[in-house]
């Protein structure tokens, strides 16, 4: 029987940060099989891993509707799990193959250290719909990331009052949409809120990947090389970010909630 973990992302304590489905394959699987397991588990992202020869792994990260490009929760519980079942030594990285290329996790003391391509935002005009989207009537920036629209509103209460129209960011063409605002919570630097009803998540509780955007932004603005974000959600979670370059380290804690096995 195939064995599925699920882990709670950005997170030292269950029931908060982001649930993701850990799936180390005991045999290669097809693309349809990996969709049909992600829609079951009904998470925002359920990793695929498949050991190479080498033990690194091939990874791939399923929404209950689309394959992504790049996923941060879902790496950080695939190294956890992977380091928790000693399919991999405490001490050694875990390394993966994926659509954004190598990415590696190292195990720093009760964090798990992530090295992920930067994606910094540039500036764009609001795209039509996408402010009305978000129930608000201005915004400090509005730019696009690799991946996603990005929107800095004024302060942490009005990014924590917005209740998007679903509808209408649907229509954003983006993978979602990042919105952040200078934290007025200590000891956070910054917080975020990330919808993505494009990719079958209307709000994904902690978003790694968009933190590839925020940490580069959030640098110029704050001059920092090293902040505590807090994204928002109503399960909430913590990332570390430490900018270098054209790549971004991501900190975060993870904690197994639920081990099942598939009948097949």
């Amino acid at each position: 029987m195939q064995r599925i973990t699920q882990v709670d992302s950005f997170t030292d304590k269950p029931f908060a940060g982001n649930p993701a489905g850990v799936c180390v394959l005991e045999r290669p699987r097809d693309e349809a099989w990996m969709r049909n397991v992600a829609r079951e588990m009904n998470l925002a992202e359920t990793a695929f891993l498949q050991r190479r020869n080498d033990d690194s792994f091939d990874l791939r990260w399923f929404t209950p509707a689309v394959e992504v490009d790049l996923c941060g929760h879902a790496t950080l519980a695939s190294a956890h799990v992977l380091w928790e079942t000693e399919a991999l030594r405490a001490a050694d990285p875990a390394q993966f193959h994926t659509r954004s290329g190598l990415l590696t996790c190292h195990r720093r003391d009760a964090w798990i250290e992530m090295d992920f391509p930067a994606t910094p935002p540039r500036p764009i005009d609001a795209p039509a719909g996408l402010l009305d989207a978000l129930g608000v009537t201005s915004a400090r920036f509005v730019g696009r990331s690799r991946f996603d629209a990005f929107v800095e509103l004024d302060d942490e209460a009005a990014l924590r009052a917005i209740q998007p129209d679903m509808g209408g960011l649907k229509r954003v063409d983006a993978r979602g949409v990042i919105v952040t605002a200078r934290a007025s919570t200590k000891p956070y630097d910054f917080v975020s809120r990330f919808f993505a009803p494009q990719s079958g998540v209307d709000e994904d509780p902690v978003t790694g990947s968009a933190h590839c955007a925020l940490a580069p932004y959030w640098r110029e603005k704050l001059g920092k090389e090293d902040m505590l974000a807090f994204q928002a959600s109503a399960r909430g979670g913590v990332v570390r970010v430490v900018p270098r370059g054209d790549r971004v380290l991501l900190y975060g804690q993870a904690v197994t909630v639920l081990r099942c096995e598939l009948v097949e």
